[in-house]
């Protein structure tokens, strides 16, 4: 009896060790989302008023083509990252990818909070901080291509939903943040100019902030996150090269699978996450700041929920059929809900706000169910690649939304365009989940 209990002990012991591991991958998962998507909001919310304080003074439209490749730099940066870390984390592990990015962007974000006014440095404070922002988009890329296979790894199939939507909402949690940090910043350091003292140095304090954050999460995964066992189990005997065995076979197909459906899910995110602030409740429906703040702000709190709720019906009733029925609700019912946004003159705020709210819980909520996908859809030597690779590449085409909003503009009435190019990448969507398999059964 004695020796028995003590094996119980002992896998009593070994149980609560798991687990301890398991949890740990999780929150550096969570927190690796928050960060990553801190650190992009970052120049869209605290840096964009104060731009002009790296550039010289030049016309509007040269102004507005250099504001531009601040954010697209950072754009083409994370495809490179997500390929090049998604590589490392399947080749060298996925807690080293997770410290070795964590901190590159820790480290980049720190130096842009350093940078030099026009006036100081001339031509090259612009060149530095785009040249930054493009490693920073390195370095993003690579931040979840890491930790999310790591914590799905350890996460039980049953969970795995759960796990998913509760990381996703990282994206919402870092919104509301980021808008919080910022709206406190302006309210200490008030910006009316130049050479007020928000443009002089209040703007640095988010990059800071960012930069401390990400320095606190690699020390997290140095002492608190173990390796991934699967992937130490599965890889120990054999390495191979993960993206020559990623576009070859049954994965290079995968592959092409989640580039087509995640480019109509971009799609559709874009409408909400970036067009609806800027070309509807702003051009549009002419609401001043504080309005769009505070609505934003209640709809990214929603849509926290939505991710997680979206994950656990996934697991439910599988992530396929979740894509496609919630895909034909975005082109439906999310079509007439931003139609009704965009057309209806006369809406009372209360009203907006909740139109918008309705929206921001629908239209982005596959991505409750798309982190889990992905790593379920690439098998453990290639999944960290794969995933990455498959999240990234893809956002590439429907960043480009405004031009086919222009483009569309010249077939019928502008206020129409948002509602058939959501419709389209819903479709899109619907079409790439319709060539996939159902993967809630898979193992690791």
């Amino acid at each position: 009896m004695a020796a028995l209990t003590a094996d119980e002990l002992a896998a009593d012991a070994s149980a609560r060790s798991i687990d301890e591991r398991r949890r740990s991958a999780i929150k550096g998962a969570f927190w690796s989302e928050f960060i990553d998507m801190f650190d992009i909001y970052l120049p869209v919310v605290v840096l964009a008023p104060v731009l002009p304080y790296f550039q010289p003074k030049t016309s509007s439209s040269t102004a507005v083509l250099l504001t531009s490749l601040v954010f697209i730099t950072t754009l083409l940066g994370r495809p490179i990252g997500a390929l090049l870390f998604g590589m490392v984390a399947d080749k060298l592990g996925r807690r080293r990818a997770s410290i070795y990015s964590v901190s590159g962007f820790a480290v980049v974000t720190l130096l842009i909070a350093a940078l030099p006014d026009y006036q100081h440095a001339g031509a090259a404070s612009y060149g530095l901080l785009v040249l930054l922002r493009f490693v920073d988009g390195i370095f993003l890329g690579g931040g979840y291509t890491g930790a999310i296979p790591l914590a799905m790894e350890y996460s039980h199939k049953s969970r795995r939903g759960f796990v998913g939507g509760l990381i996703g909402g990282g994206f919402c949690a870092a919104y509301v943040t980021i808008n919080l940090i910022a709206m406190l910043m302006f309210a200490l350091f008030p910006f009316h100019g130049l050479h007020s003292p928000y443009a002089q140095w209040g703007w640095r304090i988010p990059f800071v902030i960012g930069a401390a954050l990400g320095a606190v999460l690699a020390l997290y995964y140095v002492h608190k996150v173990s390796e991934s066992e699967i992937w130490q189990t599965e890889t120990a005997a054999k390495r191979r090269q993960p993206l020559s065995e990623l576009l070859a076979g049954r994965s290079g197909r995968g592959l092409l699978q989640v580039l087509l459906m995640m480019t109509g899910f971009w799609l559709t995110q874009n409408m909400i996450t970036i067009y609806l602030p800027t070309g509807l409740l702003l051009q549009a429906l002419h609401l001043n700041g504080l309005q769009i703040t505070s609505t934003l702000l209640i709809a990214y709190s929603l849509m926290f929920f939505s991710y997680v709720f979206s994950g656990i019906l996934g697991q439910r009733i599988g992530r396929r059929r979740f894509f496609l029925i919630i895909g034909t609700l975005i082109a439906t019912v999310g079509a007439a809900l931003l139609y009704l946004l965009a057309n209806v003159n006369g809406l009372s705020m209360p009203m907006i706000i909740l139109l918008v709210c309705a929206l921001a819980v629908l239209v982005p909520s596959p991505w409750g169910a798309i982190l889990t996908y992905l790593n379920e859809r690439f098998v453990t030597s290639v999944r960290a690649t794969g995933f990455g690779v498959g999240l990234s590449l893809s956002v590439v085409i429907p960043s480009f939304y405004a031009f086919y909003l222009s483009g569309l503009g010249h077939f019928m009435p502008a206020r129409l365009t948002p509602v058939v190019l959501l419709c389209l990448g819903a479709v899109i969507g619907v079409i790439g989940a319709l060539m996939g398999p159902e993967t809630r059964d898979i193992d690791f």
